[in-house]
């Protein structure tokens, strides 16, 4: 088996787009490798203007990927800053890292223009962090969508660099291409996402998952309910394709007839992702009763993840000669 690594912002309580786009194949992969999963806390700093809301965010993030059925016996499951030594790897791939190679990432680009108030050192050094991540657990595998292969790239060419100075340590990780489906919001334009407020919970309970379903945009030119419809530029509809998946050529079928209105099918929808998830709610309220469960996760994967990366650094102190 090979080894997987994955690091993720925490990002608080997980949407219908996070367990479509990334959850689901996390879950699956703890069956095929080894696999690693890191709560990136300190990626997260290079954005933050405030971490009051820090420790809450990774709690409810790992509570909801505990219940959609990550297993911290097949995996390990643990939090970046809790095992410091990914900092001491920075900090010395730093040292063999071009700012030439840093400056060209477009990712770089794009935060100075979001945040020009703060465009600080990590921002900068952000790929560097992300490779010491990988290579700290001597991760093999990195499951990425095709946008964030340059990226990886960046990480390869980081390993190479150090093996080609101080002598092979670090294995160049892989991309393992992964089919991350992208979510729309129920704005029907924006990825779904906190930030544009067009998302639904998966800890959501039925009338909340209501609610915000009766808010989606629909087929905007369909004025009225016996306006044949166009399931093909709906989004509603789209999301019915990956909880209503044995009745989705129906319901197309019947939006185009003006069988349903757009109500109809929002209703069918909110009750879809409610079925879908009633699973997940009974698995998360049960951990939710075990207030030291998520805690103790963590705390053991980060001694797993310790004793990985200590043997690392032993490693790489004896190739740059600084025992």
């Amino acid at each position: 088996m090979g080894r997987v690594f994955s690091g993720f912002r925490p990002t608080g309580k997980q949407h219908i787009g996070n367990y479509l786009g990334v959850i689901q194949n996390c879950v699956s992969l703890q069956d095929e490798y080894d696999c690693i999963y890191c709560v990136v806390d300190i990626h997260a700093l290079t954005t933050l203007d405030s971490t009051d809301a820090l420790n809450e965010d990774i709690h409810e993030m790992v509570l909801d990927w505990l219940a959609a059925g990550i297993d911290p016996k097949k995996c390990i499951l643990f939090v970046q800053s809790h095992v410091p030594k990914v900092m001491e790897l920075y900090t010395l791939f730093g040292m063999v890292t071009p700012l030439s190679w840093l400056l060209r990432v477009p990712t770089f680009k794009e935060k100075v223009k979001m945040q020009p108030h703060n465009v600080n050192y990590g921002l900068v050094g952000y790929p560097i962090l992300m490779a010491a991540d990988i290579t700290l657990y001597k991760g093999e595998i990195v499951p990425v969508g095709g946008d964030q292969l340059p990226h990886l790239e960046l990480t390869r060419e980081i390993v190479r660099r150090f093996n080609s100075i101080y002598g092979d340590v670090f294995p160049e990780p892989q991309a393992k291409l992964a089919s991350f489906p992208s979510v729309l919001g129920l704005d029907g334009v924006q990825k779904m996402s906190k930030s544009c407020n067009n998302y639904i919970e998966i800890s959501a309970p039925p009338e909340e998952i209501l609610r915000r379903v009766m808010t989606a945009v629909t087929d905007p030119g369909r004025k009225y309910r016996s306006d044949p419809g166009r399931p093909e530029v709906c989004n509603v509809y789209n999301l019915h394709k990956y909880f209503t998946s044995s009745r989705a050529e129906e319901i197309a079928a019947e939006c185009r007839a003006a069988d349903i209105g757009c109500v109809d099918c929002k209703r069918m929808l909110a009750q879809s992702i409610s079925s879908g998830l009633e699973s997940f709610r009974g698995k998360r309220a049960t951990l939710v009763s075990k207030p030291d469960y998520v805690a103790d996760v963590i705390a053991d994967g980060a001694r797993r993840a310790e004793a990985i990366a200590k043997e690392t650094m032993k490693e790489v102190r004896e190739h740059m000669k600084l025992l």
